[in-house]
Formats: C-alpha cells, structure tokens, sequence
C-alpha cells in the first residue's frame, strides 16, 4: 500500500513540475513526432533556421513536383512539413 501511495505523489510531483504526466514523458508528443518526420522529410538538422528550411523545401520540390514526374501527394506533404517547421504560418 505504502508503494502504491508513493508511485502517486512520484507522478503528483511530476505533473506539477513538468507539467505533463509521467508516461507522458516517456512516449514523447505527437507533435515531436511530426516534427522529427518533417525534418527528415526535408533533410534538416532540429536547429535549422527558416531560411535553410525554406532552401531545403525548394530542392525537395524540384525532385518531386508533378512535372518533373513526382506527385501532388509529395508536393503537399513537402509544404505541410515546410508550414509544420516554420510554425503553421504558410508563406505567400
């Protein structure tokens, strides 16, 4: 019982800390995720600016774009990790 009791202030204290719940912690977020597929979709390291991601989103899609034989399904995925990256502001 006394486990029991210690195991729920453990994750008490860890939600009050951290803000998220133990076996929150340990899966990692879906948006982590996202991003993590985004950058190896495009090719960039976690720290990379705007404009690097901007140049990496341009060479993707000039191997991708349907006319020089890829698919519109690439080319949104492309823009959807450039936009994911860039923090949801899609560039005009």
């Amino acid at each position: 019982m006394k486990l029991l009791w210690l195991l729920f202030l453990a994750a008490l204290a860890c939600k009050m800390f951290t803000g998220r719940w133990p076996w929150e912690l340990i899966g990692g977020s879906a948006r982590s995720a996202e991003q993590a597929r985004a950058r190896t979709l495009l090719g960039v390291r976690g720290n990379a600016t705007r404009d690097e991601i901007i140049e990496a989103h341009r060479r993707l899609l000039t191997r991708v774009h349907p006319d020089v034989g890829g698919s519109s399904d690439q080319v949104h995925a492309a823009n959807a990790a450039r936009d994911l990256l860039l923090g949801g502001v899609p560039l005009n």
